[in-house]
Protein backbone atom coordinates (compact mmCIF):
# COMPACT_ATOMS: atom_id res chain seq x y z
CA UNK A 1 0.00 0.00 0.00
CA UNK A 2 2.45 2.44 0.94
CA UNK A 3 4.32 1.82 -2.25
CA UNK A 4 1.38 2.69 -4.17
CA UNK A 5 0.64 5.94 -2.58
CA UNK A 6 4.44 6.54 -3.01
CA UNK A 7 3.86 6.20 -6.45
CA UNK A 8 0.91 7.91 -7.02
CA UNK A 9 2.04 10.60 -4.55
CA UNK A 10 5.08 10.84 -7.77
CA UNK A 11 2.96 11.03 -10.71
CA UNK A 12 0.96 13.73 -9.37
CA UNK A 13 3.86 16.25 -8.21
CA UNK A 14 4.97 15.04 -11.51
CA UNK A 15 2.32 16.37 -13.24
CA UNK A 16 2.37 19.85 -11.56
CA UNK A 17 6.00 19.49 -12.61
CA UNK A 18 4.87 19.25 -16.19
CA UNK A 19 1.48 21.51 -15.41
CA UNK A 20 3.44 24.26 -14.50
CA UNK A 21 6.49 23.80 -16.86
CA UNK A 22 3.37 23.76 -20.30
CA UNK A 23 2.01 26.60 -18.29
CA UNK A 24 4.84 28.86 -18.73
CA UNK A 25 5.37 27.55 -22.51
CA UNK A 26 1.88 28.52 -23.76
CA UNK A 27 2.00 32.25 -22.25
CA UNK A 28 6.09 32.98 -24.00
CA UNK A 29 5.08 30.52 -27.08
CA UNK A 30 1.53 30.89 -28.53
CA UNK A 31 1.03 34.37 -26.61
CA UNK A 32 -1.49 34.93 -22.61
CA UNK A 33 -4.37 35.56 -25.67
CA UNK A 34 -4.50 32.10 -27.53
CA UNK A 35 -6.28 28.97 -26.59
CA UNK A 36 -4.53 25.82 -25.76
CA UNK A 37 -5.85 22.75 -23.77
CA UNK A 38 -4.21 19.65 -22.76
CA UNK A 39 -5.45 16.49 -21.48
CA UNK A 40 -4.24 13.12 -20.40
CA UNK A 41 -6.31 9.53 -20.98
CA UNK A 42 -7.42 9.64 -17.32
CA UNK A 43 -9.61 13.09 -17.62
CA UNK A 44 -6.75 15.28 -16.01
CA UNK A 45 -6.61 18.60 -17.06
CA UNK A 46 -2.50 19.30 -17.49
CA UNK A 47 -2.95 22.42 -19.24
CA UNK A 48 -5.96 25.18 -19.41
CA UNK A 49 -5.42 28.62 -21.05
CA UNK A 50 -8.03 30.46 -22.92
CA UNK A 51 -9.68 27.16 -23.24
CA UNK A 52 -13.58 27.86 -22.51
CA UNK A 53 -13.60 30.47 -25.14
CA UNK A 54 -14.88 29.62 -28.53
CA UNK A 55 -12.84 30.92 -31.36
CA UNK A 56 -13.39 30.04 -35.57
CA UNK A 57 -11.64 26.23 -35.32
CA UNK A 58 -11.24 26.72 -39.67
CA UNK A 59 -11.00 22.62 -40.68
CA UNK A 60 -11.19 21.48 -37.20
CA UNK A 61 -14.71 21.44 -37.62
CA UNK A 62 -13.91 18.07 -39.88
CA UNK A 63 -13.37 16.27 -36.33
CA UNK A 64 -17.58 16.33 -35.49
CA UNK A 65 -18.00 15.97 -38.83
CA UNK A 66 -15.83 12.57 -38.72
CA UNK A 67 -17.49 11.48 -35.78
CA UNK A 68 -21.17 12.15 -37.04
CA UNK A 69 -20.49 10.20 -40.03
CA UNK A 70 -18.91 7.01 -38.24
CA UNK A 71 -21.69 7.41 -36.17
CA UNK A 72 -24.51 6.80 -38.76
CA UNK A 73 -22.80 5.09 -41.31
CA UNK A 74 -20.53 2.62 -40.07
CA UNK A 75 -16.53 2.38 -41.16
CA UNK A 76 -17.44 0.15 -43.37
CA UNK A 77 -20.06 2.05 -45.04
CA UNK A 78 -19.17 2.45 -48.91
CA UNK A 79 -21.24 4.88 -51.58
CA UNK A 80 -22.80 3.14 -54.26
CA UNK A 81 -22.65 4.60 -57.91
CA UNK A 82 -24.75 2.67 -60.44
CA UNK A 83 -24.35 3.11 -64.35
CA UNK A 84 -27.40 1.23 -66.08
CA UNK A 85 -29.53 1.45 -68.79
CA UNK A 86 -32.95 -0.10 -70.59
CA UNK A 87 -31.27 0.20 -74.54
CA UNK A 88 -29.73 -3.12 -75.95
CA UNK A 89 -26.51 -3.01 -77.34
CA UNK A 90 -25.85 -4.41 -80.82
CA UNK A 91 -22.56 -4.77 -82.46
CA UNK A 92 -20.63 -3.00 -79.88
CA UNK A 93 -22.80 0.17 -79.34
CA UNK A 94 -25.62 1.03 -76.70
CA UNK A 95 -28.58 2.17 -78.41
CA UNK A 96 -30.01 4.34 -76.58
CA UNK A 97 -28.21 6.43 -72.95
CA UNK A 98 -26.10 5.53 -70.15
CA UNK A 99 -27.87 6.31 -66.92
CA UNK A 100 -26.03 6.67 -63.85
CA UNK A 101 -27.42 6.72 -60.47
CA UNK A 102 -25.46 9.07 -58.04
CA UNK A 103 -24.99 8.31 -54.59
CA UNK A 104 -23.51 10.73 -53.01
CA UNK A 105 -19.73 9.42 -53.46
CA UNK A 106 -17.33 12.57 -52.76
CA UNK A 107 -14.29 10.91 -54.08
CA UNK A 108 -15.47 9.65 -57.76
CA UNK A 109 -12.05 10.49 -59.89
CA UNK A 110 -10.74 10.17 -63.29
CA UNK A 111 -9.07 6.68 -61.56
CA UNK A 112 -12.48 5.36 -61.19
CA UNK A 113 -13.69 6.55 -64.39
CA UNK A 114 -11.44 4.12 -66.38
CA UNK A 115 -11.97 1.27 -64.44
CA UNK A 116 -15.79 2.00 -65.14
CA UNK A 117 -15.13 2.43 -68.86
CA UNK A 118 -12.98 -0.94 -69.14
CA UNK A 119 -15.77 -2.69 -67.35
CA UNK A 120 -18.18 -1.74 -69.68
CA UNK A 121 -15.97 -2.79 -72.77
CA UNK A 122 -15.55 -5.40 -71.32
CA UNK A 123 -19.90 -5.98 -71.09
CA UNK A 124 -19.46 -5.17 -75.26
CA UNK A 125 -20.52 -1.62 -75.00
CA UNK A 126 -17.79 0.60 -76.87
CA UNK A 127 -20.01 3.18 -77.95
CA UNK A 128 -23.13 4.75 -76.73
CA UNK A 129 -25.48 6.07 -79.80
CA UNK A 130 -27.33 8.53 -76.80
CA UNK A 131 -25.74 10.20 -73.90
CA UNK A 132 -25.15 10.34 -69.97
CA UNK A 133 -28.46 10.66 -68.57
CA UNK A 134 -27.69 11.34 -64.78
CA UNK A 135 -29.99 10.92 -61.56
CA UNK A 136 -29.12 11.58 -57.80
CA UNK A 137 -25.99 13.80 -56.94
CA UNK A 138 -22.60 13.23 -58.34
CA UNK A 139 -19.55 15.20 -57.24
CA UNK A 140 -16.88 14.01 -60.18
CA UNK A 141 -13.33 15.30 -59.74
CA UNK A 142 -13.75 16.78 -56.39
CA UNK A 143 -16.31 19.29 -58.06
CA UNK A 144 -20.13 19.13 -58.64
CA UNK A 145 -21.17 17.58 -61.89
CA UNK A 146 -24.50 18.78 -62.44
CA UNK A 147 -25.55 17.36 -65.13
CA UNK A 148 -22.84 14.71 -65.57
CA UNK A 149 -20.49 16.13 -68.28
CA UNK A 150 -17.46 15.78 -66.76
CA UNK A 151 -17.57 12.48 -65.91
CA UNK A 152 -19.07 11.55 -69.56
CA UNK A 153 -15.65 13.66 -70.92
CA UNK A 154 -13.58 11.29 -68.81
CA UNK A 155 -15.59 8.36 -69.91
CA UNK A 156 -14.88 9.15 -73.53
CA UNK A 157 -11.06 8.68 -72.66
CA UNK A 158 -10.31 12.31 -71.55
CA UNK A 159 -8.15 11.11 -68.63
CA UNK A 160 -5.08 12.40 -66.93
CA UNK A 161 -1.99 10.82 -67.31
CA UNK A 162 -1.88 10.19 -63.75
CA UNK A 163 -4.92 8.23 -63.54
CA UNK A 164 -4.29 6.46 -66.57
CA UNK A 165 -0.48 5.25 -64.98
CA UNK A 166 -2.06 4.30 -61.32
CA UNK A 167 -5.10 2.46 -63.20
CA UNK A 168 -2.88 0.16 -65.63
CA UNK A 169 -0.10 0.20 -63.04
CA UNK A 170 -3.07 -1.48 -60.58
CA UNK A 171 -4.57 -3.69 -62.94
CA UNK A 172 -1.30 -5.03 -64.41
CA UNK A 173 0.25 -6.21 -60.75
CA UNK A 174 -3.24 -7.93 -59.78
CA UNK A 175 -3.77 -11.37 -61.08
CA UNK A 176 -8.21 -11.48 -60.35
CA UNK A 177 -8.27 -8.28 -62.37
CA UNK A 178 -8.70 -7.34 -65.97
CA UNK A 179 -5.16 -7.35 -66.95
CA UNK A 180 -4.68 -5.41 -70.51
CA UNK A 181 -2.72 -6.27 -73.28
CA UNK A 182 0.50 -4.23 -74.70
CA UNK A 183 -1.49 -2.79 -77.09
CA UNK A 184 -4.18 -1.38 -74.97
CA UNK A 185 -2.39 1.03 -72.28
CA UNK A 186 -4.31 3.94 -73.55
CA UNK A 187 -7.59 4.90 -72.31
CA UNK A 188 -10.19 2.64 -74.44
CA UNK A 189 -13.24 5.48 -74.23
CA UNK A 190 -16.47 5.09 -75.24
CA UNK A 191 -17.53 7.59 -77.44
CA UNK A 192 -20.97 8.96 -76.59
CA UNK A 193 -22.96 10.20 -79.56
CA UNK A 194 -24.97 13.03 -78.16
CA UNK A 195 -22.94 15.36 -75.71
CA UNK A 196 -26.12 16.53 -74.58
CA UNK A 197 -29.56 15.14 -73.20
CA UNK A 198 -31.57 14.37 -76.53
CA UNK A 199 -34.94 15.91 -76.90
CA UNK A 200 -36.67 12.71 -78.36
CA UNK A 201 -36.17 8.99 -77.63
CA UNK A 202 -33.90 7.56 -80.03
CA UNK A 203 -35.07 4.26 -81.56
CA UNK A 204 -33.27 1.10 -79.61
CA UNK A 205 -34.81 2.53 -76.57
CA UNK A 206 -36.70 0.16 -74.60
CA UNK A 207 -39.65 0.54 -72.08
CA UNK A 208 -39.10 -0.55 -68.66
CA UNK A 209 -36.67 -0.28 -65.59
CA UNK A 210 -33.22 0.32 -66.33
CA UNK A 211 -31.22 -2.83 -66.32
CA UNK A 212 -27.68 -1.86 -64.05
CA UNK A 213 -24.63 -2.92 -65.61
CA UNK A 214 -22.27 -1.66 -63.63
CA UNK A 215 -21.69 -0.64 -59.68
CA UNK A 216 -19.10 1.35 -58.54
CA UNK A 217 -18.53 1.62 -54.81
CA UNK A 218 -16.24 3.61 -52.91
CA UNK A 219 -13.65 2.94 -50.41
CA UNK A 220 -14.51 2.15 -47.04
CA UNK A 221 -15.95 5.34 -45.01
CA UNK A 222 -12.67 4.95 -42.94
CA UNK A 223 -10.03 4.79 -45.55
CA UNK A 224 -12.17 7.46 -47.43
CA UNK A 225 -12.49 10.07 -44.71
CA UNK A 226 -8.86 9.73 -43.30
CA UNK A 227 -7.50 10.43 -47.16
CA UNK A 228 -10.08 13.71 -46.73
CA UNK A 229 -8.96 14.51 -43.44
CA UNK A 230 -5.16 14.04 -44.40
CA UNK A 231 -5.38 16.98 -47.46
CA UNK A 232 -8.07 18.73 -45.36
CA UNK A 233 -10.16 18.96 -48.40
CA UNK A 234 -13.34 20.40 -48.11
CA UNK A 235 -15.46 18.32 -50.31
CA UNK A 236 -16.66 17.67 -46.11
CA UNK A 237 -19.08 20.12 -46.63
CA UNK A 238 -21.86 18.49 -48.54
CA UNK A 239 -20.46 15.05 -46.85
CA UNK A 240 -22.34 16.63 -43.64
CA UNK A 241 -25.39 16.20 -45.70
CA UNK A 242 -25.00 12.68 -45.47
CA UNK A 243 -24.62 12.55 -41.56
CA UNK A 244 -28.21 14.94 -41.43
CA UNK A 245 -26.55 18.46 -42.29
CA UNK A 246 -24.35 20.97 -39.78
CA UNK A 247 -27.48 20.90 -37.37
CA UNK A 248 -27.59 17.33 -36.72
CA UNK A 249 -24.00 17.19 -36.52
CA UNK A 250 -23.78 20.29 -33.86
CA UNK A 251 -26.44 18.60 -32.36
CA UNK A 252 -24.45 15.37 -31.99
CA UNK A 253 -21.33 17.59 -31.28
CA UNK A 254 -22.95 19.04 -28.10
CA UNK A 255 -24.36 15.64 -27.12
CA UNK A 256 -21.13 14.07 -26.36
CA UNK A 257 -19.68 16.64 -24.20
CA UNK A 258 -20.58 17.98 -20.76
CA UNK A 259 -23.37 20.31 -20.43
CA UNK A 260 -21.37 22.97 -19.58
CA UNK A 261 -19.29 22.90 -22.50
CA UNK A 262 -22.63 22.77 -25.05
CA UNK A 263 -22.50 26.39 -25.70
CA UNK A 264 -18.85 26.26 -27.39
CA UNK A 265 -20.15 24.10 -30.05
CA UNK A 266 -21.64 26.93 -33.04
CA UNK A 267 -21.56 24.32 -36.51
CA UNK A 268 -23.01 26.46 -39.62
CA UNK A 269 -20.98 23.17 -41.65
CA UNK A 270 -19.04 20.37 -41.68
CA UNK A 271 -15.98 21.34 -43.22
CA UNK A 272 -14.81 24.53 -41.83
CA UNK A 273 -15.50 27.43 -43.96
CA UNK A 274 -19.01 29.01 -42.51
CA UNK A 275 -18.38 32.45 -40.60
CA UNK A 276 -20.24 31.52 -37.71
CA UNK A 277 -18.47 28.21 -36.40
CA UNK A 278 -16.97 28.12 -33.38
CA UNK A 279 -15.35 25.62 -31.02
CA UNK A 280 -13.34 26.52 -28.04
CA UNK A 281 -9.78 24.22 -27.14
CA UNK A 282 -11.60 22.51 -23.82
CA UNK A 283 -14.02 21.23 -25.89
CA UNK A 284 -12.45 20.11 -29.20
CA UNK A 285 -10.18 17.82 -27.00
CA UNK A 286 -13.70 16.13 -25.49
CA UNK A 287 -14.85 16.21 -29.29
CA UNK A 288 -11.44 14.22 -30.16
CA UNK A 289 -11.75 12.16 -27.26
CA UNK A 290 -15.41 11.26 -28.72
CA UNK A 291 -14.24 10.49 -32.03
CA UNK A 292 -11.56 8.00 -30.20
CA UNK A 293 -13.65 6.37 -28.30
CA UNK A 294 -15.78 5.73 -31.25
CA UNK A 295 -13.22 4.29 -33.57
CA UNK A 296 -11.67 1.84 -30.48
CA UNK A 297 -15.32 0.34 -30.38
CA UNK A 298 -14.79 -0.97 -33.69
CA UNK A 299 -10.99 -1.71 -33.18
CA UNK A 300 -10.19 1.22 -34.82
CA UNK A 301 -7.90 4.48 -33.55
CA UNK A 302 -7.41 7.66 -34.47
CA UNK A 303 -4.60 7.19 -36.56
CA UNK A 304 -7.21 5.28 -39.05
CA UNK A 305 -9.09 8.94 -39.87
CA UNK A 306 -6.65 11.07 -39.14
CA UNK A 307 -3.42 12.01 -40.23
CA UNK A 308 -0.13 11.00 -38.51
CA UNK A 309 2.67 13.88 -38.48
CA UNK A 310 5.47 13.12 -40.84
CA UNK A 311 4.28 10.31 -42.29
CA UNK A 312 0.79 10.63 -44.28
CA UNK A 313 0.47 12.78 -46.95
CA UNK A 314 -1.09 15.85 -46.88
CA UNK A 315 -1.46 18.69 -44.25
CA UNK A 316 0.99 17.11 -41.52
CA UNK A 317 3.63 15.51 -44.09
CA UNK A 318 6.30 18.04 -42.84
CA UNK A 319 5.46 18.41 -39.68
CA UNK A 320 6.98 17.07 -36.34
CA UNK A 321 9.22 14.98 -38.90
CA UNK A 322 12.56 15.02 -37.20
CA UNK A 323 13.99 11.64 -35.84
CA UNK A 324 12.68 12.19 -31.97
CA UNK A 325 9.32 13.13 -33.41
CA UNK A 326 7.80 11.54 -36.65
CA UNK A 327 5.06 9.07 -35.99
CA UNK A 328 4.28 10.58 -32.17
CA UNK A 329 1.51 12.74 -33.20
CA UNK A 330 -1.73 12.41 -35.19
CA UNK A 331 -4.01 15.07 -35.51
CA UNK A 332 -5.86 17.61 -37.80
CA UNK A 333 -4.85 20.94 -38.53
CA UNK A 334 -7.43 24.18 -39.25
CA UNK A 335 -6.29 26.75 -41.67
CA UNK A 336 -9.00 29.74 -42.81
CA UNK A 337 -6.90 33.32 -43.08
CA UNK A 338 -9.79 35.29 -43.85
CA UNK A 339 -11.23 34.67 -40.58
CA UNK A 340 -7.36 35.23 -38.63
CA UNK A 341 -7.83 31.32 -38.01
CA UNK A 342 -5.52 28.84 -37.04
CA UNK A 343 -5.65 25.23 -35.29
CA UNK A 344 -3.67 22.39 -34.89
CA UNK A 345 -5.53 19.67 -32.34
CA UNK A 346 -4.53 15.65 -31.85
CA UNK A 347 -3.10 13.33 -29.51
CA UNK A 348 0.16 11.62 -28.58
CA UNK A 349 0.71 8.28 -27.27
CA UNK A 350 3.07 8.27 -24.06
CA UNK A 351 4.77 5.34 -22.02
CA UNK A 352 3.28 6.65 -18.56
CA UNK A 353 0.18 8.59 -19.53
CA UNK A 354 -1.65 6.77 -22.29
CA UNK A 355 -2.78 9.20 -25.14
CA UNK A 356 -2.56 12.76 -24.19
CA UNK A 357 -4.92 15.05 -26.11
CA UNK A 358 -4.33 19.08 -27.42
CA UNK A 359 -6.22 21.82 -28.97
CA UNK A 360 -4.48 25.04 -30.02
CA UNK A 361 -6.85 27.38 -31.74
CA UNK A 362 -5.21 30.33 -32.88
CA UNK A 363 -7.44 33.29 -33.49
CA UNK A 364 -6.02 37.08 -34.97
CA UNK A 365 -2.20 35.65 -35.50
CA UNK A 366 -0.72 35.70 -39.00
CA UNK A 367 -1.29 31.61 -40.61
CA UNK A 368 2.84 31.01 -40.90
CA UNK A 369 3.24 32.63 -37.63
CA UNK A 370 0.68 30.65 -35.91
CA UNK A 371 1.43 27.71 -37.04
CA UNK A 372 5.15 28.36 -36.39
CA UNK A 373 4.33 28.81 -32.57
CA UNK A 374 1.80 25.52 -33.00
CA UNK A 375 4.62 23.95 -33.75
CA UNK A 376 7.44 25.39 -31.16
CA UNK A 377 5.11 24.58 -28.59
CA UNK A 378 4.03 21.12 -29.79
CA UNK A 379 7.66 20.01 -29.63
CA UNK A 380 7.57 21.40 -25.84
CA UNK A 381 5.38 18.86 -25.60
CA UNK A 382 6.70 16.24 -27.02
CA UNK A 383 9.51 17.03 -24.53
CA UNK A 384 7.65 17.24 -21.58
CA UNK A 385 6.00 13.57 -22.43
CA UNK A 386 7.59 10.32 -22.41
CA UNK A 387 6.12 10.41 -26.15
CA UNK A 388 6.53 6.89 -28.27
CA UNK A 389 5.35 6.52 -31.87
CA UNK A 390 1.92 5.28 -32.90
CA UNK A 391 1.53 1.93 -34.12
CA UNK A 392 0.92 2.89 -36.79
CA UNK A 393 1.41 1.52 -41.01
CA UNK A 394 0.71 3.50 -43.67
CA UNK A 395 -1.64 2.27 -46.64
CA UNK A 396 0.46 3.38 -49.59
CA UNK A 397 -2.18 1.94 -51.66
CA UNK A 398 -3.99 3.84 -54.14
CA UNK A 399 -7.41 5.04 -53.30
CA UNK A 400 -8.57 3.18 -56.75
CA UNK A 401 -7.51 -0.22 -55.05
CA UNK A 402 -9.50 -0.09 -52.19
CA UNK A 403 -12.48 1.01 -54.62
CA UNK A 404 -15.01 -1.97 -55.92
CA UNK A 405 -16.41 -1.73 -60.05
CA UNK A 406 -18.34 -5.05 -59.69
CA UNK A 407 -20.38 -5.89 -62.84
CA UNK A 408 -24.01 -6.36 -62.27
CA UNK A 409 -25.45 -9.98 -61.48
Amino acid sequence: MRTILISLLGLLLARVAVGASLAADARSILGVDQGVYVEAADGKELLAQAAARPVHPASVSKVPTTLALLRKLGTEHRFVTTFATNARVVDGELLGDLLVEGGGDPSFVDEDALLVADRLVELGIKRVAGTLRLRGTLTFDWQNDEDGSRLRHALSGFISPGALATVRTLELGNPQGSVPSPGSLQPPGIPFELAATPPVTRSGTADGPPRPLIIHRSQPLLALAKSLNDYSNNIFKPLADEAGGAASVESLARSVVPEAMRSEITLGDGAGTDPINRLSPRVTVNLLRALDKELQASGHALFDVLPVAGIDDGTLRHRFDGPEEVGRVVGKTGTFGDYGASALVGAISTSDQGTVYFAILNHGVPVPEARRRQDRFVRSLLEHLHSVPWNYQRDVRPAIARAEVLKAP
